[in-house]
Formats: C-alpha cells, structure tokens, sequence
C-alpha cells in the first residue's frame, strides 16, 4: 500500500459509480424499512393456528403415547384410545385456557 511521509493513505479521486451506488443502497434500506414496518403478523392468525395446533396436536400426541405404551406392556388397543381420549381432554382444556385469556397477553404477546 502506498503511503506518503505522514503514515495516512494517499487521498483517491471521488469516484461516481460509488456515490451512485451508496444513494441507490441508502434509497433500497429505507424502502425496506418502510415496508417491514407495515407487515405485523395478524393476531387472529396466530391465535387460529394456536388453537389448530392444540386440537391436533394433543390427540396425536396421547395416540402415540398411547401407541408406545401399547406396544411396551401388550395391551393393543386399549392405552392409545385411553391416551386419544385424554389428549381430546387436553386440547379441549387448553382451548378454553385461551379463550379465557385476554387478547394481548399470554404466551407469544408482544411487549
């Protein structure tokens, strides 16, 4: 690297194309800050796939618990339609525990 007696780095010519290119990224990072600012997810979106998540996702569950169990101690098909039954029970309850809750708080709310 060239340098003069002072230790500093010699000054280039200003160049166009760099200037241009620096207007241009400064034009694209507001452009994209204005529009990350209007995409806010939809909380009645988030609060319909919580509560498709907790009707599907609770009996699935107790039926493979169940399934597991089943396949441990021999009792096919008793302990996955206990387990289905009770994972009906917990999504049901789990449901109503949201809708008991007042929109704005809870698990996932945004300060």
């Amino acid at each position: 690297m060239a340098t003069d007696e002072t230790g500093q780095d010699p000054k280039l010519p200003p160049d166009a194309r760099l200037d241009s290119l620096e207007k241009r990224l400064d034009r694209m990072q507001e452009e994209e800050a204005k529009r990350a600012e209007s995409l806010q997810p939809d909380p009645n979106y988030r609060l319909g796939q919580l509560v498709l998540g907790h009707l599907i996702g609770a009996p699935v569950g107790g039926c493979l618990i169940g399934l597991g169990l089943d396949s441990l101690f021999g009792t096919k098909p008793w302990l996955m339609l206990l387990f289905l039954l009770v994972g009906f029970g917990v999504g049901v309850r789990n449901i109503v525990r949201i809708s008991k809750t007042p929109p704005g708080s809870g698990p996932g709310a945004s300060a």
